[in-house]
């Protein structure tokens, strides 16, 4: 990260596109309340009018949620002190990637951590994160999954709440926009302050993963389970999955949180798929056959650290002292849930959706004031994602 990239600089500055391809959906996902809507399509890169055509982005799913809500939290931190200058070593830490100089919300409840935890959404060859390339490049990404990881003080749980890519917000020096556009303008430090003037929540921490690194992850687990409600059939890429349980492995794993056609409800259903697929990383990750298994373990342990690319406050003595309060969390104490929102709306010729203010401030008023279990058991959510569509 370079720290001249930032919003206001020419590069930060290049226009970004907005493509409108319009899937239809229906309720929003995560069991929040909520009147139902339609999920909107992919947005092309930030490219200006004229330039070449906009590279299809694939999913570039969370798995750093794994270093804090799994790896550390499945009693695994013997082996990773053992070795923790080398994984340490692997970490690819960003200056200049939390906002300064600005107005920002005020510190989080005193014990509480609240992460931005974004999905890079260039494909390539080589992984644009972690130790192989930068985390952004100005104008040629999105972040095509955001999602907060707010952890409560005592850290009995963890909550993972999804940001609609297509939210349709106030990115500052750019007016209305899709969400997931801050990061193709002005990188990691323009989302997370479009983040927070949009919650009101300060962000202590980033982290972000592309392709590669999740895909390996998988793979060095051996692969993951996930329930298939019914029968479903991606015409983009020719994938026909059936309905029970389906093994994945780094490969088919992509193409399962990629689908959202053919899916009842559209992009939401896409998010329900990326929740589903974060507790089955972390099921994986937490089993005795892993965690046993030294090998198999420091293969994992290796291939997430060497995937991730953090803020530069996240030090080796952070980790560790992150392992050591959550390492009474398991896998069934993280709740997935998903910004309530209205269902998607049309701006100028952009599928949108539209965040749904009153219950959505809820929410972020809930984060802030480290009340999230409250908010859950008022308002329903929380969900522990079960079989998906």
């Amino acid at each position: 990260m370079n720290p001249h990239d930032l919003p206001g600089s020419p590069q930060a500055r290049r226009p970004g596109g907005h493509g409108d391809s319009g899937d239809p959906a229906a309720a929003p996902s995560g069991g929040l309340p909520g009147p139902g809507g339609h999920g909107s399509g992919d947005d092309g890169p930030g490219t200006a009018p004229g330039k070449a055509p906009r590279k299809r982005r694939g999913l570039r799913i969370l798995a750093a949620v794994a270093v804090f809500v799994v790896l550390v939290a499945v009693g695994v931190a013997g082996l990773a002190w053992q070795r923790e200058s080398s994984y340490n070593g692997n970490i690819d830490r960003l200056p200049g990637v939390m906002p300064s100089g600005k107005k920002r919300p005020g510190p989080s409840v005193t014990g509480t951590e609240n992460w931005l935890l974004v999905g890079s959404d260039t494909r390539a060859e080589v992984g644009t994160t972690g130790s192989d390339g930068p985390v952004w490049k100005p104008g040629q990404q999105r972040s095509d999954t955001i999602m907060l990881l707010h952890l409560p003080a005592d850290r009995s749980k963890a909550y993972v709440i999804s940001f609609p890519r297509d939210s349709w917000v106030q990115i500052p020096g750019y007016g209305p926009q899709k969400i997931n556009a801050a990061f193709s303008f002005g990188g990691p430090p323009l989302l997370i302050e479009t983040v927070e003037n949009l919650t009101g929540i300060r962000i202590d921490h980033f982290g972000a993963i592309d392709f590669n690194g999740f895909k390996s992850m998988t793979d060095a687990l051996g692969g993951v389970e996930v329930d298939i409600k019914e029968s479903v059939y991606d015409p983009a890429r020719k994938v026909h999955w059936q309905a029970g349980r389906q093994r994945l492995d780094g490969e088919k794993a992509l193409l399962f949180v990629r689908q959202r056609y053919n899916l009842p409800n559209g992009d939401f259903d896409r998010i329900r798929r990326q929740q589903a697929f974060l507790r089955a990383l972390a099921q994986k990750a937490a089993d005795g056959g892993t965690i046993s298994n030294p090998i198999k373990l420091d293969r994992f342990l290796s291939a997430f650290t060497k995937s991730i690319s953090v803020d530069d406050s996240v030090s080796a003595g952070k980790l560790r002292s992150l392992a050591l309060s959550m390492r009474g969390v398991r896998p069934g104490d993280v709740s997935f849930m998903t910004v309530p929102h209205k269902g998607s709306a049309q701006r100028a010729r952009q599928s949108v959706v539209l965040l749904d203010r009153t219950r959505s401030s809820a929410l972020f008023e809930a984060v802030r004031t480290a009340e999230v279990a409250q908010y859950v058991q008022r308002y329903g959510g929380g969900s522990k994602v079960g079989t998906v569509s």
